[in-house]
């Protein structure tokens, strides 16, 4: 019978399973953490709690928080088990478990955001990190810009104190902390965008501005934004994990299942300090661009290029699209040659080393990270992920074929049906207007690259627009695979 996850049960759980050496009623918090989905379980949480193995960073536990409806149901899952959450570490050489403890509450989810607020302007915060997506900073498609007209921006700056956005909810409580002299705290992206903190400095000092002028240049003079790149597969949890959490012996509601794998690359520029994450592993850097551009392109980028003929062929898995005969080839060309070139090396790893590494994780059979899931949100991934490479390609007169192959098979999957004709679900949330533009490009390729808000001047690059409507009429007409052969040659 599996022993339920909780403190009072920690010493029975089974042999084997690596459990909270620190007493975790001595810990105080010092970060909250927006967005408390299993990536941030699975990596930044777990960074702290080898920490706190150590005995180091007891003052800096974490207070979870949400923003949505789902969110309330999460915590009062990890309120069950006194927020611990068993991580299964999915290796072929070998796989272990292990509980992390190092949060301790978790914010109720109330309209207005009134707990959350109170929470970030306890001088005990020193850190307000968020995993928010890459779609959730209210950036301009077009502009990339600070998107001042979203209802939800709107709502927030008419009515800051009773926010919507979580944004609104940090800035609610910087004006308490300002207005009580209580000083400032580090805002602290750990969300797949390049520039992530600058990307949330520019959402934060933003969205202020348009109901307090003087407090938003308080925050930008005072508070803190370091940029961060951070890596690990870390496959949502479903029945399969619920079974497997089980088979250990544990009764976890919410266990998160891992690759052997993390990496956390970081600006030390935190105003009111910091845990010592690099004595956990984690890289402390002036220049986290070139990390962040490396990982950005060629595994959230490689991630597109496979997930999407996964979905149109019908393949469930990551693992199966790199064990496809031509998606896992796809892959290691298109990175090798159109994306590795416009990529610098880091210390210790070169472009095309880095391609091996993707290339072996994403074939890791054991994590079993959906084809779905990854394909989700191409209107903001597509952008972020392969259209800077795309406009270095083209810029340099490099190669572009297979990234216009990407862009028409990301075209061809919006259209709704995988080849054998069964339907693909709404998978992003302008799906309707992408469905659109993928019919009418089912005759007219141009159609799909004039959606200006995504591809901008990329529609009027002739040769870019004429290998892409090359690739789309040969998918429509002759089929994925073999369009992705010709491709491979």
């Amino acid at each position: 019978m599996a022993i339920k996850l909780c403190s009072a049960n920690l010493s029975d759980l089974p042999e084997g399973v690596a459990v909270p050496t620190y007493d975790r009623t001595g810990l105080t918090p010092g970060i909250v953490h927006i967005g408390l989905g299993n990536f941030h379980r699975g990596h930044q949480a777990w960074y702290l709690h080898r920490l706190m193995q150590q005995g180091l960073a007891q003052d800096w536990a974490i207070v979870g928080a949400g923003m949505r409806p789902y969110d309330e149901a999460q915590r009062l899952k990890m309120a069950e088990q006194d927020y611990l959450t068993t991580l299964i570490e999915l290796d072929p050489a070998g796989s272990s478990a292990e509980v992390v403890g190092s949060m301790i509450d978790y914010v109720p989810i109330v309209e207005g955001n009134g707990p959350l607020i109170a929470r970030m302007a306890d001088p005990a915060i020193r850190i307000v990190a968020l995993t928010v997506t890459e779609g959730g900073y209210y950036i301009d498609p077009v502009t990339k810009g600070f998107d001042a007209k979203h209802p939800d921006i709107q709502h927030d700056a008419a009515n800051p104190a009773t926010p919507r956005t979580a944004f609104g909810a940090m800035i609610a409580a910087l004006r308490l902390r300002r207005d009580a002299g209580t000083g400032p705290f580090t805002g602290q992206s750990c969300d797949n965008l390049q520039g992530n903190g600058a990307i949330l400095r520019q959402t934060v000092v933003s969205l202020a501005r348009l109901s307090d002028p003087a407090l938003a240049d308080w925050i930008d003079a005072n508070c803190t934004f370091p940029n961060a790149m951070v890596d690990c597969i870390v496959p949502a949890t479903g029945p399969n994990e619920l079974a497997l959490v089980r088979q250990l012996g544990i009764d976890d509601a919410v266990p998160v299942t891992h690759e052997n794998f993390r990496q956390w690359v970081i600006e030390d520029n935190f105003c009111a300090g910091r845990p010592d994450w690099d004595k956990a592993g984690a890289t402390f850097s002036d220049d986290v661009h070139a990390y962040e551009t490396m990982k950005i392109r060629i595994l959230n980028g490689g991630h597109q290029v496979i997930a999407n003929p996964g979905e149109i062929l019908g393949v469930e898995t990551i693992a199966g699209c790199m064990a496809h005969p031509l998606i896992g080839p796809l892959f290691h060309k298109l990175a090798s040659e159109e994306i590795v070139p416009h990529v610098h090396a880091v210390p210790g790893m070169a472009p095309v080393d880095y391609v091996d590494l993707i290339h072996r994780r994403f074939s890791n059979p054991l994590i079993v990270d959906t084809t779905r899931r990854v394909a989700f949100d191409g209107s903001s991934r597509h952008p972020g992920f392969l259209l800077p490479t795309l406009r270095e390609a083209l810029a340099a007169g490099q190669p572009f074929e297979g990234l216009a192959l990407v862009e028409a098979l990301w075209a061809r999957m919006c259209a709704g049906t995988r080849e054998d004709g069964s339907e693909i679900a709404p998978n992003d949330p302008f799906w309707s207007d992408l469905h659109a533009a993928a019919m009418t490009a089912k005759e007219t390729p141009q159609a799909w690259l004039e959606q200006r808000q995504i591809y901008g001047d990329l529609a009027d690059q002739a040769d870019f627009a004429s290998a892409f409507a090359k690739a789309l009429q040969t998918i429509w007409g002759d089929g994925t695979e073999t369009a992705i052969r010709a491709y491979l040659g």
